[in-house]
């Protein structure tokens, strides 16, 4: 039979193993933002943009694990940030200039530099105030979602783009989504969803179908659930402005003015 310090060692080893998981994730992660550069080079835009979808599933992943497993440090967190900034930063910010904007000569990198470094930024506010925010939303659009819409138009159409009508909707797309990830407008983190608990059979099914819908036609299917999710930013705040617009009409001035100065807490924007 083992020893005390037998199990205590071998549950060492278990743990550091443990706490290992969640890096592999994010070292996968760093290897996707690298062979999507890679690709890019070499001209195979679908291969990268496939890349760079793969890394959003990994990142996904590893920030699940880590909390499922208690194994969250401050090495991991450092080490996701840096493996982000490669990934869904600098990997697109070149997919983009080579795809879409090299016609554009140096006014098409300069804006892929600007999405590089709104990106970069966006992933430094996550970190710093990670502890501020509510679980349920981020304030800005995340970096990877950014990252997958322009990893969804190269993948839908891998051809270089060549038209100029098409170059300039690209340019304007890449501003957009630019200044998405450092505004505060609301987007769904979906972290409140409680992997311990019991889910609707419904939420199954709707998985379902989704990842059949993936399989009969990838590039469509994805190009829409990431436009979807680009979109849902701007149209829940504008939702939110009509419904405080519609209460205001509804209520006495006199309530008013206390309806606008207590602020909603579902409304209330988080800090990152």
């Amino acid at each position: 039979m083992m020893s005390n310090r037998s199990r205590r060692a071998a549950r060492q080893r278990f743990e550091r193993g443990i706490f290992l998981l969640p890096s592999l994730f994010t070292l996968g992660n760093l290897f996707c933002g690298y062979y999507s550069i890679v690709s890019t080079l070499h001209g195979d835009y679908s291969q990268a943009a496939l890349a760079i979808g793969i890394a959003i599933v990994l990142d996904g992943l590893d920030g699940r694990i880590a909390r499922l497993t208690n194994s969250q440090t401050a090495f991991g967190s450092a080490f996701d940030s840096i493996a982000d900034v490669l990934t869904f930063g600098m990997a697109p910010a070149a997919l983009i200039f080579s795809w879409g904007l090299w016609d554009l000569r140096r006014i098409g990198w300069m804006t892929s530099f600007f999405f590089l470094t709104c990106a970069a930024t966006r992933l430094a506010r996550f970190t710093v105030q990670a502890s501020q925010h509510d679980r349920r939303f981020f304030a800005g659009m995340p970096a990877p979602p950014a990252a997958g819409m322009l990893a969804a138009l190269a993948f839908y159409s891998p051809a270089r783009i060549s038209t100029p009508g098409v170059t300039y909707f690209t340019l304007a797309l890449v501003v957009v989504l630019s200044l998405l990830m450092i505004s505060k407008l609301r987007y769904r983190s979906f972290k409140d969803i409680d992997l311990h608990r019991p889910q609707r059979y419904s939420i199954f099914a709707l998985l379902a179908i989704i990842i059949w819908l993936i399989a009969l036609e990838p590039q469509t299917v994805l190009l829409l659930l990431a436009a979807t999710y680009t979109g849902s930013g701007p149209v829940e705040r504008l939702w939110q402005q009509l419904r405080r617009r519609r209460v205001r009409e509804q209520l006495p001035e006199s309530d008013a003015g206390v309806t606008e100065a207590s602020p909603d807490s579902e409304h209330v924007e988080p800090e990152i």
